[in-house]
């Protein structure tokens, strides 16, 4: 598995991805911000469908999907400070328990939401397997820590 992750500091580039994906997004929904430009669409289909078309659009919440896809893209796929054979294991059961528990919520969202929020949740849903890695990566790894299974420098 470790030939396969990127150096430790693509997890610090990530950090700062993630981080300015979140700033950015709540200056969306706080301050609704806006940042038009020119943008390449193979399929636009608004008020009616073209392909392989240049038009302007609010490009913001674009922006912030993909500071935040890559922000924490870079955090899941990047090694530790030091890593060790017992933080492989500790991958294999974070994404076991993430994946699970995403499609836990993709199934609620499928039996009760409907309409725009059922867009919205599968709009989070392109970062939400990310998030839970994460959150089950490290906390299985601090009950690790406290446990004595791997020290204190990682």
């Amino acid at each position: 598995m470790n030939g396969l992750l990127l150096p430790y500091y693509w997890k610090i580039a990530g950090r700062i991805l993630a981080l300015a994906g979140i700033v950015m997004l709540v200056l969306y929904l706080v301050f609704d911000f806006r940042f038009t430009m020119p943008v390449f669409a193979i399929v636009s289909s608004f008020l009616e469908t073209r392909i392989f078309v240049t038009f302007r659009t609010n490009f913001a919440d674009e922006l912030i999907l993909i500071l935040l896809i890559s922000g924490f893209g870079l955090m899941v796929f990047s090694k530790e400070k030091e890593e060790s054979e017992n933080l492989n294991s500790l991958r294999e059961k974070a994404m076991f328990k993430a994946t699970i528990l995403n499609n836990i919520l993709l199934l609620c969202t499928v039996l009760f939401v409907y309409g725009s929020g059922f867009l919205a949740i599968l709009v989070l849903n392109m970062i939400s397997l990310l998030i839970f890695y994460l959150i089950f990566f490290y906390v299985l790894k601090g009950k690790m820590k406290s446990s004595g299974i791997i020290s204190d420098g990682l």
